[in-house]
Formats: structure tokens, C-alpha cells, sequence
């Protein structure tokens, strides 16, 4: 359960990240109206929607860079510690065993 949570975490980071930049996108731009004045709103509008969408695009291609580099960092030191050679781990010798 604990590793499918956790790549349930790293696929969803990239949609995060572009619902955030989406969000913070409309947040810190004003109406078109607002920016341009009435008599351009309506070419704004379009144009808006072309910022926010490369916005988004931006913030998920972050996401998945980042997905990525945090995905493999934590296979590489999940497999450093499988990968243990037996001569790290003390042997004991069994009752009734030649030594």
C-alpha cells in the first residue's frame, strides 16, 4: 500500500502543478476588460485563455520534471539498501554446522 501511495503521489504532482500555475495564473491577472480597456476585451479574451493554457502547459512540464527526478532518486536509494552485498550483514554460525 505504501508504494502505491506513493506513485499515486508522483503521477498527480504534474496536475498539481499545472492547476496551481492555472490558478495563480487567474489570480494575478486582471479582467480583460479591466487590462486593455472595453473596446479590446473581446480579442483579449482569447489571447487570456492562450496564457493560462501555456500557463498550465509550463506548470505540469515542471510537475513531471520534477515527478521524475524525485521518482528515480527514490528508486535508486530504495534499491541501495536491497541491493546489500552479505558480506555487510555478520554471519552467525548454527549449532551442529561445520565451520
Amino acid at each position: 500500500m505504501k508504494i502505491f501511495i506513493r506513485n499515486l503521489v508522483l503521477c498527480a504532482l504534474p496536475l498539481l502543478f499545472a492547476m496551481g500555475a492555472g490558478y495563480g495564473f487567474t489570480r494575478i491577472q486582471g479582467s480583460c476588460g479591466a487590462m486593455v480597456g472595453a473596446l479590446f476585451a473581446a480579442k483579449c479574451a482569447g489571447r487570456q485563455r492562450q496564457y493560462q493554457a501555456r500557463f498550465q502547459l509550463a506548470g505540469a512540464g515542471f510537475g513531471m520534471v520534477l515527478a521524475a527526478t524525485l521518482g528515480t532518486w527514490l528508486e535508486h536509494r530504495r534499491r541501495r539498501v536491497v541491493e546489500r552485498t552479505p558480506s555487510d550483514v555478520p554471519r552467525t554460525t548454527l549449532e551442529g554446522e561445520p565451520s
